[in-house]
């Protein structure tokens, strides 16, 4: 899934001291053994009879893939659409998952084990191959979801996945592309409609609540540039027109995705006692934030986003390429 948008409640802070409120406090995302971690912890919670070897296999192929380890393909060489992102994917997958659980909808373990290969496998396209020799994995943002379903497909065996699993997975998949017509598509039953919706959501809440969101949308500019993507004037107008996106985005939630990111409040309640959504409070916090930012004319935009000194990075690997100000 791409997208052109936020996260957390104090934007100033650079410390992440734990702070039941916020989400980026919880766990230590940036690891993804911490991730893996916790969401085997999560599945504990509502199935205890979960064989956690197959999802671990998976889970290690992907990041095998991802750091350059699995034979005939680079490592990831995208700062945005990254292993960050798909861990992130991965638990936003398993909290919604639970939250759905303990709102009556019943998930057999294969059922979930699909549902976190789906959220691990869905942006696999935008690998590259090792012959490929040219730009990076952004150039195939705008097909990377069927290349990502071809995939699956293509390394079924190694994933241990049958023929019904693989057209399964190739619907969920499909879910995280904005432009796909859900309604269209042929799932084999409702419990894998479902599961498509719960993994858009996961896909794009992910994204939206990572404390560092508004910072990495400087890379996404350039991954839409490669792609040539969009007709955006510089990394200014690109954050211009997210505050556009978060419309889009609370109708794809509200709407499209039937208003599945509210499982996240029962799986909050249940996990950490907090009877909240903080996705959504992420979400908002760093929405509210980039349309202060972007209409204060007293400040550098770049100034303001300070997070993880990602700035910094996006000019060390761009120059002043898509510099707005």
């Amino acid at each position: 899934m791409t997208n052109p948008s936020g996260t957390d409640t104090s934007r100033p802070s650079h410390t992440r001291a734990f702070d039941k409120q916020r989400l980026s406090t919880l766990i230590d995302m940036d690891s993804p053994e911490a991730v893996h971690k916790e969401v085997l912890h999560t599945l504990s919670l509502f199935t205890p009879e979960f064989d956690a070897e197959p999802i671990y296999r998976i889970f290690k192929f992907t990041i095998d893939l991802y750091e350059g380890h699995l034979e005939g393909y680079k490592a990831c060489n995208t700062d945005y659409h990254n292993l960050r992102h798909i861990t992130d994917t991965y638990l936003a997958m398993a909290r919604l998952l639970h939250g759905a659980q303990l709102s009556s909808k019943n998930f057999s373990v294969q059922e979930i084990f699909l549902g976190l290969t789906g959220a691990l496998m869905h942006d696999t396209g935008m690998i590259q191959k090792a012959c490929d020799m040219e730009g990076t994995g952004a150039k195939h943002t705008q097909d990377h979801v069927n290349l990502s379903m071809d995939f699956v497909e293509k390394h079924a065996a190694t994933l241990h996945l049958e023929s019904q699993e693989i057209v399964d997975l190739r619907d969920m998949i499909l879910c995280t592309d904005l432009a796909a017509e859900i309604p269209a598509i042929n799932f084999s039953s409702q419990k894998i409609e479902l599961l498509g919706k719960i993994l858009g959501t996961a896909d794009l809440i992910a994204q939206m609540a990572d404390h560092t969101y508004l910072e990495k949308l400087l890379f996404l500019y350039h991954e839409f540039q490669e792609a040539e993507i969009g007709n955006f004037k510089n990394e200014i107008d690109f954050l211009h027109h997210t505050i556009h996106f978060f419309e889009v985005s609370e109708t794809r939630f509200k709407k499209t995705l039937d208003d599945i990111s509210s499982y996240m409040v029962p799986h909050f309640k249940a996990r950490w006692s907090i009877n909240e959504n903080l996705y959504i409070i992420s979400l908002e916090n760093q929405r509210k934030f980039l349309e202060k930012i972007m209409t204060d004319k007293n400040k550098s935009v770049y100034q303001e986003l300070k997070r993880d000194n990602i700035v910094k990075k996006v000019r060390q690997k761009f120059g002043d390429t898509g510099l707005g100000e």
